[in-house]
């Protein structure tokens, strides 16, 4: 039996992921602040486990691996995929507030699971297991008014190169995938156009989210003797490479 964690599972990339790997036979427990939602995507597989949860809050994320570990005895992926845009802002308009829930979700929750994660794998037998963190093209380049997203992208990968390294002697792979544009209800105001660079407003294409499910049960069924460090998963036609 192979066991998963998937954190922001009830919408977006985190609903594609979790239901990927339900779909795959995976035993996942579907993570999220809204329990309606994640019971949606969960349906009536026998295989599926809702568990509410907020990853900035230290003792639900405990709780949430605590379920998991009584439910299945032992954990062997967690996608840490929960995250907030905040609201777009000018370096000089951003709040302090709006800077911590940002923060808060994206860096500190993916902190908390990756721990609750280490100690649960470590103690499994056989122990180890596999950490992929949600990056963003923004952990690599910033878009115009986001600071506080763009600032817990960079630390995120930070967070994922520690992981990798901390983990090798305790055969637990860490790596992170990079989205550009998935087609979800996040990003659907690319298609009206969003600002770039140079001040222009400008359409942006998406691709179809099954892109990055795919490569997450890629990364996710290799042996952990293997690891993607790092994967980046793009519409092929958005302003990344070169000039845009």
């Amino acid at each position: 039996m192979r066991t998963a964690i998937v954190t922001g599972a009830g919408a977006g990339i985190g609903a594609a992921v979790a239901v990927a790997l339900l779909d795959a036979g995976y035993h996942v427990a579907l993570a999220g602040r809204r329990e309606q939602t994640l019971r949606e995507r969960a349906g009536d597989r026998d295989n599926a486990l809702v568990v509410p949860c907020d990853v900035a809050v230290e003792a639900q994320v405990d709780t949430l691996f605590d379920t998991v570990e009584q439910a299945w005895g032992r954990l062997d992926l967690l996608v840490n995929n929960a995250g907030t845009n905040g609201r777009a802002a000018p370096v000089e308009d951003m709040s302090a507030e709006m800077w911590s829930k940002v923060i808060g979700t994206n860096l500190t929750g993916s902190f908390l699971c990756a721990r609750a994660a280490f100690r649960v794998m470590k103690r499994q037998q056989p122990r180890g297991g596999r950490i992929i963190n949600n990056g963003s093209l923004s952990a690599h380049v910033p878009r115009p008014n986001s600071v506080a997203y763009t600032a817990s992208k960079h630390a995120v990968t930070g967070l994922t190169r520690v992981l990798s390294l901390e983990g090798r002697r305790h055969d637990i792979a860490c790596g992170q995938i990079d989205i550009g544009n998935a087609e979800t209800a996040m990003t659907a105001r690319m298609a009206d156009g969003v600002p770039q660079a140079d001040g222009s407003i400008r359409a942006e294409p998406r691709m179809d989210v099954s892109a990055v499910s795919d490569a997450v049960l890629y990364m996710a069924g290799l042996p952990l003797s293997a690891n993607v460090q790092f994967m980046t998963v793009m519409a092929t036609a958005m302003p990344f490479i070169g000039r845009g």
